[in-house]
């Protein structure tokens, strides 16, 4: 359990788990949208085929009654057809005649193509004389059948233009129990001596039901008339007729011509495809069952569920690969971390490449590199200090043997009332005191200062007044600042040997103290023989030879080391000199009570 609570918590896992997580949204996502995209695209495609398949039903229902409409109306406007000069019972002449005309009839409906589904086709004048052919059997009461009929007089009075069908039951005794659609149209007597008749057909409803039948999509079909009345049907689900009703109801209530449509009822889902004659008002739909229709949706789940897992695997071996290529780099950055933990600072050339670990791994390197130097001088500056302690505790001589010594020169001087030497072995008494107590802890400037009035007093002496010594300090709270011991005294010194006593003559030697920010800043100043630009970086380098009578033996070189180890390499000495002219040395220190 730890195990897997720490590669979790490990930048591995976290890296596959984060991908895993991503590739997951994504492949559920495109599995979503792939499923989608099928099923609406198989829905589509079902709709077309749907629409395809009920329209041209449509339009042969349509072509089927407009050749029954074109025979009823040859029928009609056929001039020699004439049925008031015949006289069936009397003449052989007229008998002829009729009979000619009842052939011509029979050929109307033998060249239409449908001529087995025209039960009926009666020509008929008000005085009762008709002519007849068509499938059923003909009986000499069909003309009285006929005008018994409810509906005979409501076909007559429709527009052949807008002719909307009914269905009605066959009134003839060769087709009882079948259903028919009558078109009936009157004879056409402009500018013929005609007697008024008209001209009925009898569609058979076999018909349509033969039509739909041979389609054979496999769902139920139906057509109806304009007025909601089915015309044939050929069903392969069991539907209520209250559901037939109420959706043969809604489809001819719609607006368009046209259609497929997806229908719920307490049947189930249907997609439901229609067509409607303007003309004769015949509604032909088709029915589906959605979860049939859908059945390739099990298909679809099952792909897009193979999708969904190969992108799974696909995401999981692209995780571990790239974690494995992260983790190599960072692997080798904790070695190296490592390494320089345990005080190995090489350098590793495999930790620069070119991506953002490389940048780290570059700033390893360079911070190793950096660290191995700074060791390395920080055990040169110690080296350094030590030697310097080491010549500062050569050059010293017992104090009390000298302090002795002087004391007794002192009252000896006293005694034979000689002022000089007084005053010259007293400052000589106190420099050597202080400079008994060692070179690197930190005084006050006000004591660096003291101090340095002792070595002044010593020299203006020996150089016989040769020079004077200025001293500014520009804020009271700076003679409290602190130093480190015997700063100035090198800097005096060699203002007096390398400055004023070549010139030969008296000259002055400023010291100035200032502030400038929080940095202390002392400058040194003389007005004698200068140095030449070339020498002053060997000066600060320690390249020139100091001179061997100095006093400490400490020259410019060590007081600049001693500031540097102290404070830092940015502080130190600073020397400006114009031959001939003067010479400047500045201490730049920070600002320490």
């Amino acid at each position: 359990m730890r195990k897997i609570k720490k590669w979790i918590h490990s930048l591995r896992g976290r890296i596959i788990i984060y991908n895993l997580i991503m590739v997951i949204v994504v492949a559920l996502l495109g599995s979503i949208v792939t499923y989608k995209t099928a099923l609406d695209r198989s829905k589509k495609v079902i709709k077309q085929s749907m629409s395809q398949r009920i329209e041209g039903v449509s339009d042969k229902f349509q072509v089927a009654y407009e050749e029954m409409m074109n025979i009823v109306l040859n029928c009609t406007g056929r001039k020699s057809m004439n049925l008031g000069s015949l006289d069936f019972t009397q003449q052989p002449s007229q008998r002829k005649q009729a009979l000619m005309n009842n052939e011509l009839m029979s050929d109307y409906c033998a060249i239409s193509g449908y001529g087995t589904y025209i039960s009926k086709l009666m020509m008929a004048d008000k005085e009762g004389h008709f002519i007849q052919t068509g499938s059923n059997v003909g009986s000499t009461d069909d003309f009285d059948k006929l005008m018994e009929t409810s509906w005979f007089s409501q076909e007559l009075a429709k527009e052949t233009g807008d002719y909307k069908v009914s269905v009605v039951e066959n009134p003839f005794f060769g087709g009882k129990g079948e259903d028919m659609i009558p078109i009936i149209r009157p004879l056409d007597n402009t500018g013929l001596m005609r007697e008024e008749g008209w001209v009925f057909l009898g569609i058979s409803a076999k018909l349509f039901e033969d039509e739909l039948a041979r389609v054979d999509s496999g769902n139920t079909m139906i057509a109806v008339t304009g007025m909601g009345a089915v015309i044939a049907k050929v069903e392969t689900e069991e539907i209520k007729e209250k559901e037939l009703a109420l959706i043969t109801d809604m489809l001819l209530k719609r607006t368009e011509n046209s259609g497929v449509i997806e229908e719920k009822t307490s049947s189930g889902q249907w997609f439901i495809s229609y067509a409607k004659s303007p003309e004769t008002g015949i509604l032909t739909y088709e029915m589906m069952p959605i979860k049939e229709a859908l059945n390739e949706r099990a298909i679809i789940i099952r792909l897009a569920g193979v999708l969904f897992f190969v992108c799974l695997l696909l995401g999981l071996l692209l995780s571990v690969l790239s974690s494995r290529r992260i983790r190599k780099p960072i692997d080798l950055l904790t070695a190296q971390v490592k390494k320089i933990g345990g005080g190995d600072f090489s350098r590793n050339p495999q930790l620069e490449t070119d991506d953002e670990i490389g940048e780290i791994g570059k700033g390893i390197n360079h911070m190793s590199g950096k660290i191995e130097q700074l060791l390395k001088k920080n055990v040169e500056d110690e080296r350094e200090k030590k030697n310097l302690e080491i010549k500062m505790l050569q050059a010293q001589i017992n104090p009390h043997f000298l302090y002795n010594t002087l004391d007794s020169i002192r009252w000896i001087a006293v005694i034979q009332k000689n002022a000089s030497i007084v005053k010259m072995v007293t400052a000589l008494s106190s420099l050597l005191k202080n400079m008994a107590k060692g070179f690197n802890e930190k005084v006050t400037l006000r004591e660096e200062l003291n101090f340095l009035q002792d070595y002044i007093i010593i020299e203006k002496m020996r150089y016989m007044e040769m020079f004077d010594v200025e001293i500014h300090v520009e804020e009271e709270s700076l003679y409290n600042a602190r130093i480190v011991k015997l700063t100035l005294q090198p800097l005096v010194e060699n203002a007096i040997f390398s400055g004023i006593e070549p010139m030969g003559e008296n000259g002055i030697i400023s010291i100035h103290v200032k502030a400038l920010e929080n940095t202390l800043c002392i400058s040194v100043r003389d007005n004698g023989v200068g140095i030449p630009e070339e020498k002053i970086e060997k000066i600060l380098k320690g390249k020139e030879k100091s001179k061997n009578d100095t006093m400490s033996g400490i020259g410019l070189p060590n007081v600049d080391q001693r500031i540097k180890l102290v404070y830092g390499e940015e502080y130190g000495l600073s020397i400006e000199s114009k031959v001939g002219e003067y010479t400047e040395i500045q201490v730049r220190i920070p600002i320490e009570y």
